[in-house]
């Protein structure tokens, strides 16, 4: 009794009415969701929404698809998807495979066709068994009667959709709990951990075994001077140093390990590094600037006590300038370079840079990925007719019914072409039943 009482309990959750209601607050979270930027600082939100980031954030509408509520709702509608395929859809499924004879000349309850006397002469059961196999129908015999059916995956299609539906909600619900964000920002040849942690679920897990190191960072440049593309060359080890990986990673082109995805996502360049007189060193900061529209990065060395030069960078495959305190350009040179200003040498080392990484683990994407193919294959399987033919042989002639769910032309059409090879089949026989004749003659 009890779980009676459950099963029909959990079958409301299958009212159209309700899955619509639940799709329908989905539907307004993921509008949500888009309008207002998501992961953001709280003070993005005080800014840009001034009076009203206090709803925001105690709503959680700053994280719409990580909120308690929204996997609430998803958790509900998936419950619904599954009672409806497991009591409505199976259930019909199997019922379209049954057969169903007819055995009495009567009218058959269908909702589309009935075709009565096909033919009013001769007729034969085999023939309009092999018409019915040559279109492609499955043909099922019993005494008099005979029952077709085709296009059987279309009635597949729906419990398709569900399942895609669920798979997508099942893989954003992973997401929630097991994915984690990490973004860094590393300069050239440093080595270092996972730590700057955007987003982590209740139960995921950050490898702390893994170290990382940016062997390299480089750009390419259009003729234009516009940045092409600009790379990252990224070696991973173990804690005691053994090589794992590596491989040059690029904007939509990442490093897979295992779980972890490392994206190409920023750069930057931070300092210079400049040798004076061979024999110190010294490193300055770089300021990101603008010179007639065009984006350039300047620093400033001291040359003595009361002046000092500048040095500007528009790319990293350009030659550096070297200016004096009004703007005067004094030199051209390149990385490497040993150029003199006031007889002391100067040799620019390096220039560093940085690149940012963001690492990812989210093991809800292979679910997310597998609804939509699903969910595409349904889509061509749903224009797939479910067809359904029924014969009766009565004494006189042979009475045919059918029916179909969609495509009524179509199935009209194979009505047609049924006519035509079985009339096809009865004039071949006869044919062969004169030749036989003649010879026995």
């Amino acid at each position: 009794m009890s779980k009676n009482f459950i099963w029909k309990s959990l079958k409301k959750l299958a009212n159209l009415n309700i899955a619509i209601f639940v799709l329908s607050m989905i539907v307004v979270c993921c509008i949500l969701g888009s309008i207002i930027e998501q992961d953001k600082s709280f003070s993005y939100y005080q800014f840009n929404y001034p009076n009203r980031y206090s709803l925001i954030i105690l709503l959680g509408l700053d994280h719409v698809f990580r909120t308690w509520w929204f996997i609430l709702i998803s958790g509900v509608f998936i419950l619904s998807l599954l009672i409806c395929t497991f009591s409505t859809q199976l259930p019909s499924l199997k019922n379209a495979r049954r057969w169903k004879f007819i055995y009495k000349k009567s009218v058959f309850n269908t909702n589309k066709y009935y075709l009565k006397d096909v033919n009013n002469y001769d007729y034969s059961f085999t023939n309009i068994i092999y018409s019915l196999i040559r279109l492609n129908f499955f043909v099922f015999c019993r005494a008099n009667s005979l029952y077709s059916y085709k296009g059987l995956y279309g009635r597949i299609a729906p419990i398709f959709v569900h399942f895609s539906i669920t798979a997508i909600l099942l893989g954003s619900v992973c997401s929630f709990l097991l994915s984690f964000v990490v973004q860094e920002i590393v300069p050239k040849g440093e080595i270092f951990h996972l730590k700057n942690i955007i987003h982590s679920g209740f139960y995921s897990y950050l490898p702390a075994d893994m170290i990382f190191r940016v062997n390299d960072f480089y750009i390419n440049y259009n003729l234009n001077g516009s940045i092409q593309q600009f790379f990252s060359s990224l070696s991973l080890y173990f804690h005691n140093y053994q090589f794992l990986s590596s491989k040059i990673i690029s904007v939509n082109k990442p490093l897979r390990f295992f779980s972890i995805t490392f994206y190409q996502t920023d750069w930057q360049i931070n300092a210079i590094r400049v040798n004076v007189g061979g024999s110190y060193f010294i490193q300055k900061q770089f300021i990101k600037t603008s010179i007639n529209g065009k984006n350039c990065w300047l620093s400033n060395v001291s040359i003595s006590r009361t002046s000092s030069i500048f040095v500007v960078v528009f790319s990293l495959d350009n030659s550096l300038l070297v200016c004096n305190s009004d703007g005067l350009i004094l030199q051209e040179v390149n990385v490497g370079e040993k150029f003199y200003i006031n007889n002391s040498s100067f040799i620019i080392q390096d220039i560093i840079t940085s690149t940012g990484l963001q690492m990812k683990v989210d093991p809800g994407i292979f679910f997310v990925y597998l609804g939509f193919f699903i969910m595409m294959l349904s889509t061509f399987m749903s224009y797939v007719s479910y067809s359904q033919i029924w014969i009766y042989s009565s004494i006189e002639s042979l009475e045919l019914w059918g029916s179909t769910n969609r495509a009524s032309l179509l199935f009209e059409q194979d009505i047609a072409y049924l006519d035509r090879i079985y009339s096809y089949y009865l004039v071949y026989m006869n044919k062969q039943i004169i030749k036989i004749y003649n010879i026995l003659i």
